[in-house]
């Protein structure tokens, strides 16, 4: 998978909420679906469905033991979305400190 499909399964699966919050969970431990689905108002198979997007976008691993799945987070295809952050993060810090300077020399606020 090219690079550009990594960043857009990972930021797919991010832009939830639902799925952030799996993940966070998920960052701390194995855990079952049903655990999983225990904090949200919504059916097993609605969580079912945001754990397959996770699992798609390869952020966790799910083990199948019969009618049980556990699942485990896996945060390496973070590090590519986070070095596609900092490198605009460090253009954005660079044009803020040029703004800076600016209103230093202006006296502006």
């Amino acid at each position: 998978m090219k690079e550009s499909e990594v960043l857009n399964h990972v930021f797919h699966a991010l832009s939830d909420p639902t799925r952030r919050e799996l993940l966070d969970k998920l960052s701390q431990g194995e855990y079952t679906i049903s655990e999983l689905a225990e904090p949200f108002r919504m059916t097993l198979a609605a969580v079912s469905k945001h754990i397959r997007v996770l699992e798609e976008a390869g952020l966790i691993k799910r083990k199948i033991d019969g009618r049980i799945h556990r699942c485990r987070a896996d945060l390496d295809r973070l590090q590519s979305a986070s070095e596609f952050i900092d490198r605009y993060r460090k253009y954005w810090e660079g044009r803020l400190d040029v703004l800076d300077a600016y209103f230093k020399k202006t006296g502006k606020k």
